[in-house]
């Protein structure tokens, strides 16, 4: 989003993967000696006030913020900041405000499922950027007596990057589901253009722009033969929760007043 008079926009999908500067596909040879720091900082996030979710952690995500659409593939997301560069949501400590979900892009990071070949090989690989600052030497982080998940025992993958790659296998079939649920959406005609004025606690007024909501009117028209067709995809979950999410303003705002006054 931009902050231009008042004025916020949505960001556009191109900005995806967020945070991932230096993705580098694991190995023992290269990586034998790095491990993840266990502390919980989220400061990475602390610029983005938008990001992605999929259907199965919608349940959560709508109790604390909106669910919107952006770009031309109507990419999901939750709006985490009412201006450009502004999450709202992590304290200045780095951790994510409390009782509020964290949505899954962000714990699976600084993993990431990445083409291993290049140019399309279709082969993907459990990747790391070597950027994130929990991405540390072990012996490095032993001698300041700081608690390391070790990547490697050896040549063999340590049960932490075990169940880093069973996270990020399980994120990728999410969100291939979550494409298939939002494109047969959109072949129903649900997404509308949609802006909207936010008054702050404070009596500022900031309008967003550039983003999609289901239309709950053209959804309610739907003749039964459409309306079974999105139940069998799976797609009627994305539509109640982006629908019920809208309630979710209110947090939103008051959030904004927290972040604010500390």
């Amino acid at each position: 989003m931009t902050a231009e008079n008042g004025a916020t926009t949505a960001p556009a999908t191109d900005a995806f993967p967020l945070f991932y500067a230096k993705p580098e596909a694991m190995n023992p040879d290269r990586h034998g000696s790095l491990g993840l720091a266990a502390r919980a900082d989220f400061s990475f996030t602390r610029a983005a006030h938008a990001l992605p979710v999929v259907t199965g952690e919608m349940p959560a995500a709508m109790r604390s913020y909106p669910i919107v659409f952006v770009g031309p593939g109507n990419q999901p997301v939750v709006i985490t900041g009412l201006r450009q560069g502004e999450n709202l949501f992590v304290e200045k400590d780095g951790q994510w405000a409390k009782p509020h979900y964290i949505p899954a892009y962000v714990r699976r990071y600084p993993f990431i499922l990445a083409d291993d070949g290049g140019q399309g090989s279709g082969r993907l690989a459990l990747c790391v950027d070597r950027t994130c600052h929990r991405v540390v030497e072990q012996a490095a982080a032993a001698a300041r007596g700081e608690k390391v998940a070790p990547f490697f025992a050896g040549t063999e993958a340590t049960e932490a990057t075990k169940q880093a790659l069973a996270f990020c296998n399980q994120y990728q079939m999410d969100f291939a589901a979550t494409r298939t649920m939002v494109d047969k959406i959109a072949a129903h005609g649900l997404f509308v253009e949609r802006r909207s004025t936010v008054t702050l606690e404070n009596g500022e007024v900031l309008n967003l722009t550039d983003f999609k909501v289901i239309d709950e009117d053209l959804f309610n028209k739907l003749s039964d033969e459409a309306f079974l067709d999105l139940r069998k995809s799976g797609a009627l979950t994305l539509v109640y929760c982006h629908l019920a999410s809208t309630n979710s303003w209110s947090s939103l705002i008051h959030q904004a007043a927290l972040y604010q006054a500390r």
